[in-house]
């Protein structure tokens, strides 16, 4: 097959799929309207059942008419024959037979006719069925279509949720850890700053005892458990001494 050849017939197939595609997506659409053209077929099959219907009836009234004709006449042929008017009873005879034929023809229509009737009934009853059936496959087929459009619009509205919780919980995740470099920030700062100032070696002398005017722990208990005299150089000043008044 040529270059070419193989081109045409993927083109051929491209649009099939393509048209494929497009009925498919509007399937219950088209077959919704399929079913109104069968209603309107089955509606004017009715229509013509009912014409062929009354079609037979009158002539079977005409065979009826003609059948009355006949006993008539055959009646009038017998009188015309006891008078021995064989004139008069040859001309009712040709007129019998004139009946008798079209009569003949009547029968065979009339017959079929109804067998069409029957045919026609049948078709229409077989049609009917197919139908209903078609239309309750549509209606399930329609009520699948919307549960599947629910459980999809429930599935994507699920998938949202979860990627906004997500996309949440990385924000909440950054701010955390923007937190703890602020705070990490504020720490290294009065931390420089102590450095700066010296207040940092001034805490570090003053937790060893090593600051004048500072005393540890250890020194009060020292000083504690030492021997309590008069000239105990540690005692703390009072507050306020007693001092000689001048007099006036």
């Amino acid at each position: 097959m040529s270059i070419w050849n193989q081109l045409v017939t993927l083109i051929r197939g491209t649009a099939h799929e393509a048209g494929q595609a497009a009925v498919d997506k509007r399937a219950l659409v088209i077959l919704d309207q399929q079913i109104r053209d069968a209603h309107t077929a089955q509606g004017k099959a009715r229509d013509d059942l009912a014409t062929l219907t009354a079609k037979r009836r009158l002539i079977e009234k005409e065979l009826d008419g003609l059948t009355a004709q006949r006993d008539k006449y055959e009646a009038s042929a017998r009188a015309a024959m006891g008078r021995g008017d064989m004139d008069l009873a040859r001309e009712v005879a040709e007129r019998l037979a004139a009946i008798e034929a079209e009569g003949a023809t009547k029968g065979p229509q009339i017959a079929e006719m109804r067998s069409a009737e029957d045919r026609i009934r049948s078709i229409i009853k077989q049609s009917d069925g197919k139908i209903q059936a078609l239309s309750r496959e549509v209606e399930v087929v329609r009520a699948n279509e919307s549960v599947q459009k629910a459980q999809a619009s429930v599935a994507a509205s699920y998938g949202g949720t979860i990627s906004s919780m997500g996309s949440a919980a990385d924000s909440l995740k950054r701010i955390k850890e923007q937190q703890a470099i602020r705070d990490e920030k504020f720490r290294a700062s009065a931390e420089l700053e102590d450095m700066r100032t010296g207040a940092d070696l001034d805490n570090r002398l003053r937790d060893a005892g090593l600051l004048e005017g500072s005393s540890s722990a250890d020194d009060i208990l020292a000083r504690l458990a030492g021997p309590r005299d008069g000239g105990d150089a540690t005692r703390l000043p009072r507050d306020t001494e007693t001092r000689a008044l001048p007099r006036e």
